[in-house]
């Protein structure tokens, strides 16, 4: 059964009528179809970008394909319909072309040094064997990769990089050479220097941004997914660090609480920024319209938070919008969310695949 749509469809901005057929959207009408929304703001599905579908709430391993599968309706339900995972210890490609599902592009496992990152979370490698471990994860996912950059090194007391520059460098050739793209978790301002040196594609959290290396992402198109959510995090984090490693715990408040900032100077440098969660481990699935608006707060306009949690991120991520032949993957709005982004947390319908979610 063929749907038929008609609203103000964004970015463009202009009332049309859409129909999809199967997985597709085309601006010819076709007989019969079943309009399901009249009016309102039709927006292309919304993207998690940094997410974690093998990952409990509380850092565990999930142990079925069925947990990974509630976690991805609380995302689908929330009008996102493609995520990325970036990094799970479970693997499950079933899920990859199932149809009530939002899309997916995945990484493997977390590449990371050894007893220095979540127990049970990542593949844990020395520096010479973390070249060899990407191109393995990177068969594991499904176009990227994802490294852990810096956590906390207990015997200086603070963050620290997992491995050195030579290290991470060979670990981004080794991710392109098999054909996929890397991300990389990192905090520390030594640890994200060395990581967009070595020519990462995308930075997860990146609160240890200088200028300096805002404007060399800017200049190399490495994308930034701030995670805000996951940064107001850092003050329980320091709580419970601060008696053994004040030192730390004063680092993590500090990066917190300049973080809005570097986010706000990313935006000016023209760094691509998108939107992530960090769902799963600290962070419940179901919550980007809650860091949608923390970009905002940030001080990025509302359409272009918009862009980066809609369309923008679709083609980044190879998933086409409300264009002839796109993808039928839609979200409809009351109210226009360029006009007060806080709409976003009440669609009022949702079209994921040619099937009516909501």
């Amino acid at each position: 059964m063929a749907l038929h749509v008609r609203g103000v469809v964004l970015p463009d901005g202009e009332v049309r009528d859409l129909w999809m057929v199967g997985d597709r959207v085309t601006f010819e009408p076709v007989r019969d179809a079943e309009t399901v929304s009249t009016g309102g703001w039709v927006v292309p599905g919304l993207v998690d970008a940094h997410c974690h579908l093998g990952i409990r709430y509380g850092a565990s391993p999930i142990e079925s394909v069925d947990e990974a599968r509630g976690l991805a309706y609380q995302d689908r339900d929330a009008g996102v319909l493609a995520l990325r995972d970036a990094g799970s210890p479970y693997p499950y490609p079933e899920l990859d072309d199932e149809p009530e599902i939002p899309r997916l592009v995945r990484a493997g496992r977390h590449v990371a040094p050894p007893r220095r990152y979540l127990r049970d979370i990542g593949v844990e490698v020395a520096a010479g064997q973390v070249a060899e471990t990407v191109a393995a994860q990177a068969k594991a996912g499904t176009g990227w990769v994802k490294l852990v950059g810096d956590w906390i090194d207990r015997g200086v007391g603070d963050l620290a990089p997992s491995w050195d520059a030579a290290t991470m460098t060979a670990a981004v050739e080794a991710a392109h050479a098999a054909g996929a793209r890397a991300a990389v978790h990192t905090f520390s301002e030594e640890g994200v220097a060395l990581m967009v040196r070595a020519g990462v594609d995308s930075v997860e959290h990146g609160t240890g941004l200088s200028l300096d290396l805002i404007d060399e992402m800017a200049r190399r198109g490495t994308a930034l997914v701030p995670t805000m959510i996951n940064i107001r995090t850092f003050g329980k984090i320091a709580d419970q660090a601060r008696p053994k490693f004040p030192g730390y715990a004063d680092h993590m408040l500090a990066l917190r609480d300049g973080f809005p900032a570097v986010v706000a100077a990313a935006y000016e440098a023209g760094v691509p920024i998108f939107v992530g969660t960090d769902a799963g481990g600290s962070i419940r699935h179901g919550l980007a319209a809650e860091e949608m608006l923390l970009l905002h707060e940030a001080g990025i306009p509302a359409e272009e938070v918009l862009a980066s949690a809609s369309w923008r991120a679709r083609e980044w991520l190879g998933f086409p919008g409300l264009v002839e032949g796109g993808l039928a993957d839609l979200v409809v709005y009351p109210e226009d969310p360029r006009s007060d982004l806080r709409v976003v947390r009440a669609p009022e319908r949702i079209v994921l695949k040619g099937r009516v979610v909501r």
